[in-house]
């Protein structure tokens, strides 16, 4: 069975691609993660994630901390822990309600991509929060599909520094700039807020 759905087909055919796009397919699709995707995702200091709501608006952030905050947990199944942020929880609130995925991982110094599409759940007292200095929860990804994508228009960037917000053992990171607006600070949780 195929992931190319008719859109996806009235265009390969417009452009003479429905064979190479079926080929990509067969060759370098894959139901779980490889030992090079492996690499791949625990080198990762960022990736971006793509969610929908049950209507189908989609939303789509980027997640950021230190390289292996994307845990390997099997050949199936990744891991991240949720750090605080502005409160909105567009993508995870998607994810809670509409389970879909797709996470994109770049890496800007080769250049490489490789795209992961699964089911997420989230979980307020997975085991693994222990180890994830900051994590407010994890979000875990059930692997359906991987693969490598294109890297041709990826431009080369050299990382300069690392953001001084990603929670790490024995530091305090700093406090952002907009959680000291005005404009918010009522509106702010309460340092007691609890968890479900």
């Amino acid at each position: 069975m195929t992931s190319y759905h008719d859109g996806h087909r009235q265009l390969q055919d417009v452009f003479d691609s429905r064979r190479i796009a079926d080929r990509l397919e067969a060759v370098t699709y894959r139901e779980a993660l490889s030992a090079g995707d492996r690499a791949v995702v625990e080198a990762a200091d960022m990736f971006f994630l793509a969610t929908a709501d049950p209507a189908g608006n989609p939303d789509c952030s980027y997640k950021g901390g230190d390289p292996g905050f994307v845990r390997v947990v099997s050949d199936t199944e990744l891991a991240w822990p949720d750090y605080d942020g502005n409160g909105q929880f567009r993508s995870l609130g998607n994810l809670l309600v509409h389970a879909p995925v797709a996470l994109l991982f770049i890496d800007w110094a080769r250049p490489g991509r490789l795209r992961v599409h699964g089911r997420a759940r989230i979980s307020f007292d997975d085991p693994l929060l222990a180890s994830m200095p900051g994590g407010q929860l994890v979000v875990r990804v059930a692997v359906e599909r991987v693969f490598p994508n294109c890297p041709r228009y990826i431009h080369t960037m050299t990382r300069t520094a690392r953001s001084p917000y990603v929670p790490r053992d024995g530091e305090t990171p700093p406090e952002p700039g907009w959680k000291l607006d005005p404009r918010f600070a009522e509106a702010l949780p309460g340092p007691g807020r609890r968890r479900p």
